[in-house]
């Protein structure tokens, strides 16, 4: 998080947004006239207890106002680098046939970057099982970019038959798609193109991210 402008230009920026002129901000603060010339003029900085009031009154994120490189917005969620977060839904269980994503089926939500959540549509998932160890351990929590398709290779949940989605790696052949874990005991499970028009193979979100809280031996 850098410091890319004045706190009394961010001031000056957030009264012209709403639309408002240093009487009002005087009459809805309750600040000083005085006190409010000085900050636009750049003699002083406000401190805290003033930030904030001056932040409510003007609805924008107090550290913006400060003149670091985060949106203005009020209710912005900040992780602990001070960087936007995006809160998305981590979800209990992923299946075919009904809405997944219904708020019922939501276990928490996890923090994702803004950036990245802003392109695409996105939730979390905890890993059950241990055929994709080494690389997912049961009770990690991966960052799914919710799609109905994924490229060959990649990493996606996949429903197979309507029941409950699992984290494999597809491959794709002319012959029908294969499911590979990673755990050597588990091996690849082939679908032909016969198959999966008896037994429906729905991919639901490709695996962008892993979060792990805690160290796997």
């Amino acid at each position: 998080m850098k410091l890319i402008d004045t706190f009394s230009n961010r001031l000056q920026t957030a009264l012209n947004y709403s639309n408002m002129k240093q009487v009002d901000l005087v009459e809805k603060t309750g600040l000083d006239k005085t006190l409010i010339n000085k900050y636009l003029a750049g003699i002083m900085k406000a401190k805290q207890d003033k930030l904030t009031i001056l932040a409510n009154a003007l609805d924008v994120n107090e550290v913006w106002l400060m003149g670091y490189d985060i949106p203005k917005d009020k209710d912005m969620k900040l992780d602990e680098f001070g960087n936007p977060v995006t809160p998305i839904p981590l979800l209990c269980t992923v299946k075919a046939g009904y809405n997944y994503m219904a708020q019922e089926n939501w276990e928490g939500t996890i923090d994702l970057d803004k950036k990245i959540a802003d392109t695409g549509d996105f939730f979390a998932l905890k890993v059950k099982g241990d055929s994709m160890i080494p690389a997912f351990f049961e009770g990690d929590i991966v960052i799914i970019r919710k799609q109905n398709d994924c490229e060959n290779n990649q990493v996606a949940v996949v429903i197979v038959n309507g029941d409950e989605g699992t984290l494999k790696k597809v491959k794709k052949t002319d012959e029908g798609i294969i499911l590979h874990s990673f755990n050597p005991a588990y091996g690849p499970v082939m679908y032909t193109n016969k198959e999966i028009k008896e037994t429906p193979i729905v991919i639901a979100g490709v695996f962008q991210e892993l979060r792990r809280t805690e160290l796997k031996f």
